[in-house]
């Protein structure tokens, strides 16, 4: 087995790699416009075996990070990137944005099939902090299995004085069935191109499959069955909630996962009120 080792480009990236094989790079000093939102991200994230499962600020909509956390819109903030949809004129260009800012590394390293990275991050927005966050990402590799797995935690405090309302263009009325929130996952344009191949699809617990049945249907977990371009592997993509059911918000034209913070109506949080994450992604080659 490969040990993991840590390779840190200080003020901008931490990347995971086992052996000599890159897992993921963790942008956390992201130099993209305010336009979208800037946060931390991680890209590429790649299979065990090289291929890059993300896709980093692609042309439809360029504020998709690759896989990133946002909260779409906290009380007139825009965290999430793009035009701000509302009820009265939907999608427009708006001075809204928000970012998120590394503050501390907390730990930094890697040791046999396990690396931990966590920081701090705060969400701001012209100088006004909204949300201290206490993030800790870490990297499991189980090679016999084929698989690694990054379990992403976040303690989100409002610490902004007053009560923020979280929703997103559905929840605010403007767009129906668009829950664009949480932790947000935006894959390879092939992973879920099925070519008629049944065994291309997105499934989830329950025996629940295809992108109608799974989206906004509470479950535990999610899973996304695809294959690659080029190499022509196959991979599934196990998306984890580990508190509990929770509605899915996935597209497939542009594959997309999300884990909604709030789904269908806004979520209120009193000031010094806490947010906890607790997510599972696992990506596995198939022979």
């Amino acid at each position: 087995m490969s040990e993991l080792h840590l390779q840190h480009d200080s003020g901008h990236s931490v990347a995971v790699l086992a052996g000599d094989r890159l897992l993921l790079r963790y942008v956390y000093q992201p130099t993209t416009d305010l336009t979208e939102s800037p946060r931390p991200y991680l890209h590429p994230v790649n299979s065990l075996q090289g291929d890059t499962l993300t896709n980093f600020r692609p042309n439809d909509h360029p504020w998709h990070h690759a896989l990133s956390l946002t909260l779409n819109q906290v009380s007139g903030v825009n965290f999430w990137g793009g035009p701000t949809c509302a009820r009265a004129d939907g999608y427009q260009w708006r001075n809204d944005h928000g970012l998120q800012r590394h503050q501390d590394w907390k730990r930094l390293e890697a040791a046999g099939s396990r690396a931990t990275l966590a920081h701090t991050v705060a969400w701001i927005r012209l100088e006004k902090t909204y949300f201290q966050e206490e993030r800790n990402l870490v990297v499991d590799v189980d090679e016999s299995a084929g698989s690694w797995s990054l379990q992403w935690s976040s303690r989100l405090v409002n610490v902004s004085g007053q009560a923020l309302s979280l929703g997103n263009p559905h929840s605010q009325g403007g767009m129906e069935g668009s829950h664009y929130s949480g932790l947000q996952f935006r894959g390879a344009r092939e992973l879920l191109d099925d070519h008629l191949d049944p065994l291309i699809k997105v499934v989830a617990e329950g025996g629940i499959e295809g992108i109608k049945a799974v989206h906004g249907v509470p479950a535990r977990w999610m899973e996304w069955h695809g294959q690659l371009d080029e190499t022509l592997r196959r991979v599934v993509i196990r998306f984890e909630n580990n508190t509990g059911p929770l509605p899915w918000f996935v597209r497939r034209n542009y594959p997309l996962a999300a884990f909604p913070v709030e789904f269908d109506r806004n979520r209120d949080v009193p000031a010094d009120g806490v947010i906890e994450l607790n997510h599972t992604l696992t990506f596995t080659c198939v022979p």
